[in-house]
């Protein structure tokens, strides 16, 4: 079986010999990058099967390499930065990163991170084998075979993350989820920093498919338990 490749971008040596060095113990494959335009270099030249992505490059901004790697691949990015806030965790979500990790980092939580990551992989490539096909509420539309959501007709687009979320909430439409439940099914655990994305995943979210914050459609808020997902008529 090949080994899964990793594109490690990183200025920080310490840091990126770390990451690698963890990636070699657990039997992955990796190339690193030190800088921006080296990683979509090396981005499209060895075609990763993740990307674990520094946003404080000293060329480029982070961001603006997801925005270029997006716009000719769907390849997973997760960012693991030392930019805690919740305006940098949107901009490199909205920009199309699909998971976001703050420094320090344990390495057991980056290795949890990649495993989930593997099994969405998984389980996008095998969606549509089976059972409902299309769920639909309201002007809401899954087509879980083509991995595409439509809203009042126009096509959203989701990261993988936001994809996943939605495919859990609709499964479980009436149901209220608690925060921990969707953790552990999206991240495959409940870490206070699952948590904190779990926060920013459902704002962008809901972002792209609410008209507006205060008049929620879709997706109810559960202050200090979690989300539901409301049946439209």
């Amino acid at each position: 079986m090949n080994k899964i490749k990793i594109l490690v971008v990183e200025d920080d040596a310490p840091v990126r010999s770390l990451i690698t060095m963890t990636l070699k113990a657990n039997d992955y494959a990796f190339v690193t990058a030190a800088g921006g335009e080296e990683a979509v270099q090396e981005a499209a030249s060895h075609n990763p099967d993740i990307v674990l992505l520094d946003l404080g490059l000293p060329d480029i901004d982070g961001v603006e390499v997801i925005g270029r790697i997006r716009s000719w691949s769907n390849m997973p990015i997760i960012v693991i930065s030392a930019r805690s806030e919740d305006t940098d965790k949107i901009r490199a979500l909205d920009a199309g990163a699909d998971d976001y990790l703050t420094k320090p980092f344990s390495v057991d939580e980056l290795l949890a991170r990649l495993r989930v990551t593997q099994r969405r992989l998984a389980l996008l490539a095998s969606a549509g084998a089976g059972g409902e096909s299309v769920y639909v509420n309201g002007q809401l539309r899954i087509d879980y075979a083509a991995g595409c959501v439509t809203l009042g007709g126009e096509e959203l687009h989701l990261t993988p993350i936001e994809y996943k979320l939605l495919c859990l909430m609709a499964s479980n439409t009436g149901k209220v989820l608690t925060h921990t439940y969707i953790t552990q099914r999206v991240w495959g655990s409940s870490w206070e920093n699952d948590i904190a994305s779990l926060r920013v995943f459902m704002a962008t979210l809901r972002r792209k498919l609410e008209s507006g914050p205060d008049a929620p459609q879709y997706i109810q808020t559960h202050v200090g338990v979690g989300y539901r997902m409301l049946r439209v008529e």
